[in-house]
């Protein structure tokens, strides 16, 4: 699968700085996220990895690991290489049974966090993920269940995004003000479409594909809030949609409460 070029060139220049930092740690780097599902946009998308080694990472590993990202963030700040650190062993269980990993968030190196450690991880993964160095993903024993998609777009929905929304819904607060822009609207309604179709399908689709499912799986009524955000997840030079931030802020606020109660009713999934 062919990828953006500065996607080629940050994978490319972390493992410069890895196989400098710790010759023969890294044995496998895999593309997941936008990169894989085919919709990595510059302007907005990070590029999500998977790395393995052959075994956890002790103390002193980690600290090699993060001086090669800390390196590769300096020499290419945009876009941000977010991920998680696994081994082999690892993807043949499920990712409930991984514990917290090795992982970048936002950046930053983490040495024990579980963010990106889930089903959608390794299902993207074992279906599309992009090879950098290793295997193949069809070569590999990576475990991947249907069900446990659901389930955790479920949880999901119920635990992460009420909060979001609940939070988001208060206007003076950082995250209610975040609203008013562009980014935040794209990325939260497209987010909880993407779930709202792992739900029905039990597969995983990208944000935009998310936006073209949704455009079809809901009432004309919020088409408008859906093609804005294709609109700026897209980039496309063209006047928002809305008359002011406000009635942007209200009509996505308005579309993910309509999502969380169509998605936790009884009986969506198939």
């Amino acid at each position: 699968m062919a990828v953006h070029p500065r996607v080629q060139a940050l994978a490319q220049t972390f493992l410069s700085y890895a196989d400098e930092e710790a010759p023969g740690l890294v044995r496998g780097l895999y593309l997941t996220g936008s990169v894989a599902l085919g919709d990595f946009r510059p302007h907005t998308s990070d590029v999500d990895f998977v790395i393995v080694t052959d075994r956890r990472l002790d103390t002193d590993e980690q600290e090699l690991l993060r001086r090669a990202h800390s390196r590769t963030r300096a020499e290419m700040p945009r876009p941000q290489f977010n991920g998680i650190h696994l081994t082999w062993k690892d993807l043949t269980h499920p990712a409930e049974a991984c514990g917290p990993v090795a992982s970048v968030i936002a950046g930053r190196f983490k040495a024990h966090a579980q963010h990106d450690v889930n089903p959608v991880t390794w299902h993207v993964l074992a279906a599309r993920g992009v090879t950098v160095r290793g295997p193949h993903p069809l070569e590999l024993d990576v475990w991947d269940e249907p069900e446990s998609l659901r389930a955790w777009a479920l949880g999901s929905l119920e635990e992460q995004w009420r909060r979001w929304r609940e939070k988001a819904g208060r206007l003076v607060t950082p995250r209610g003000l975040a609203v008013l822009g562009s980014l935040s609207p794209s990325w939260s309604v497209l987010s909880v479409s993407r779930l709202h179709f792992t739900l029905k399908t039990g597969e995983i689709t990208s944000k935009s594909g998310a936006g073209l499912y949704a455009l079809h799986a809901f009432p004309q009524q919020w088409q408008r809030i859906v093609n804005e955000c294709l609109r700026v997840r897209r980039d496309v030079n063209r006047p928002s949609l809305y008359e002011s931030a406000l009635a942007r802020r209200r009509a996505a606020l308005d579309y993910i409460e309509m999502v969380l109660d169509e998605s936790l009713r009884p009986g969506l999934a198939t």
